[in-house]
């Protein structure tokens, strides 16, 4: 049983197909990447696992406790609580909030304490925020935003808030992480060293990743297998060295070479 099985997925908008018939499956940790050029509907297939869109046809199926639970129709925080977390194209951070609470935030909709304890603030909360605290410190150390914690993230260089983002999803404990377009306006440094932590996010968290990028050069170095998209339809899927030799995605994205 994959973890994540995609069955006949399509999403239709009036007369549009953005996605067609997409069949998909992720196993655990593993990192595998999704690519295409513009328009190909990379981000409304994230929407649809993550249930931002509810499919027209198809199923999304998650392994919960060794059953498969169909995703369809649950909303994105319930589907968030189930293990599935995500980064947007376009950075979606509370740009007005420190780094901590950014952080914070995140895992307090993982970690809801007791409705009591929190109003009348009981010993039982303030022991739980303690521990909350200290696994957000934690997680920024990883990332190298421990002495940050007080800078709200507007005022976070760019790279850095990348890097933020995908603190805030992690803090969420997912099983998959979906990244969409990580590198998207970073310089080849920054690119450089995404490359690195992502191959370490998979390694000392061990969860599944699948990775939207148009980067071709990170793309190749860090994923396992690869699907590419092409008006909707998966038009090829296998090793980055196989799609590398792929006549049709060769001709149709990467130009003739990679």
């Amino acid at each position: 049983m994959a973890l994540l099985d995609v069955k006949h997925l399509t999403k239709n908008f009036g007369g549009l197909t953005a996605v067609s018939h997409v069949d998909m499956t992720l196993e655990n940790n593993e990192l595998v990447g999704l690519i295409g050029p513009n328009g190909a509907g990379k981000t409304t297939l994230f929407n649809l696992l993550t249930g931002v869109y509810e499919p027209s046809e198809g199923d999304v199926l998650f392994e919960v406790n060794g059953k498969e639970e169909r995703l369809n129709g649950i909303a994105p925080y319930k589907i968030a609580g189930k293990g599935l977390s995500r980064t947007f194209q376009n950075i979606r951070l509370f740009k007005d909030l420190s780094v901590m609470d950014n952080v914070l935030i995140a895992m307090n909709a993982k970690n809801q304490e007791g409705f009591f304890s929190t109003i009348f603030r009981l010993p039982a909360f303030y022991k739980k925020e303690a521990g909350m605290e200290k696994k957000v410190h934690e997680l920024l150390h990883i990332f190298e935003l421990d002495k940050k914690v007080d800078t709200l993230a507007k005022n976070l260089p760019y790279g850095e808030q990348r890097r933020l983002e995908i603190v805030r999803a992690l803090a969420t404990e997912p099983k998959i992480l979906f990244l969409d377009e990580p590198a998207a306006g970073m310089n080849p440094q920054e690119t450089a060293d995404l490359t690195d932590l992502i191959r370490k996010i998979q390694k000392d968290f061990g969860i599944t990743i699948l990775l939207i990028e148009h980067d071709m050069s990170l793309v190749m170095e860090v994923c396992q297998r690869i699907y590419v998209l092409e008006y909707g339809q998966v038009i090829a899927h296998g090793t980055p060295e196989e799609i590398k030799n792929n006549p049709r995605v060769i001709q149709a994205y990467l130009g003739g070479e990679i």
